[in-house]
């Protein structure tokens, strides 16, 4: 690889390591808001409505997306990189919201200290809940996808990749509302509601992100001339 393309690699991987950071902050501090996803009709089982989730479940996905195709084109050291990196910027976000709900407000301003802590008051715990279960699924999520790699030989990337993220997901899903129920940020009455419908559209946008998968790997193998179970080696 020349400079030239090695540098273009190099810009492209902190382009994803960005988004991807970017998408694991703002999950983690907007997730107290709900929203009723209803693409197929009402959905109710036992009389619960599913598919009630938590808009900090939006982005989320994209940020295994984005593990993914690093894990495909960098390698499984690039991908535990940036989910390392995503652990910091998470904690140093959880820094500068301590010490802004710790600021007091004016009298004239808009937000007072108490929506502000009403709104990200329970960030330090959710933040906390979050991290410990992404962490778990996110290095599960780069193992099982580097174990189908090598066991298929590279080939059948639909397998790896749905396959790896259904699998992270669930744990993902079921531990971070194990620890926010534990730690009284929800009640557990919604728990079984809240996992199913948060696994259920996790894995739809897992199915449905397949194509941009492939789309992307394609085009990095076209642009970096890359057989199937080659990696661009970057510094």
């Amino acid at each position: 690889m020349n400079t030239k393309d090695k540098l273009l690699a190099q810009k492209i991987y902190f382009i994803l390591g960005g988004l991807f950071i970017a998408s694991l902050v703002v999950s983690n501090l907007i997730f107290q808001k709900f929203f009723y996803w209803h693409p197929f009709g009402e959905v109710t089982i036992l009389g619960a409505k599913l598919f009630e989730i938590s808009v900090g479940i939006i982005p989320y996905p994209i940020t295994f997306l984005v593990t993914d195709i690093i894990s495909e084109i960098y390698g499984k050291k690039k991908a535990n990189q940036v989910v390392t990196t995503g652990i910091f910027a998470s904690i140093f976000s959880l820094l500068i919201i301590f010490i802004a709900n710790e600021v007091p407000a004016i009298e004239s301003s808009p937000i007072t200290n108490e929506l502000f802590s009403k709104v990200f008051g329970q960030t330090a715990l959710a933040v906390l809940a979050s991290m410990t279960a992404y962490l778990f699924a996110q290095y599960i999520d780069i193992r099982v996808y580097h174990f189908w790699k090598k066991l298929t030989k590279g080939k059948m990337l639909w397998l790896r990749n749905n396959f790896s993220t259904i699998t992270s997901q669930a744990i993902d899903t079921f531990s971070v509302l194990f620890l926010l129920c534990s730690f009284n940020i929800l009640p557990w009455e919604i728990f079984g509601k809240l996992f199913i419908s948060g696994f259920a559209f996790k894995v739809i946008i897992a199915l449905f992100d397949t194509p941009f998968m492939y789309l992307a790997v394609y085009l990095f193998r076209k642009k970096f001339k890359l057989n199937p179970n080659d990696e661009l080696l970057i510094d």
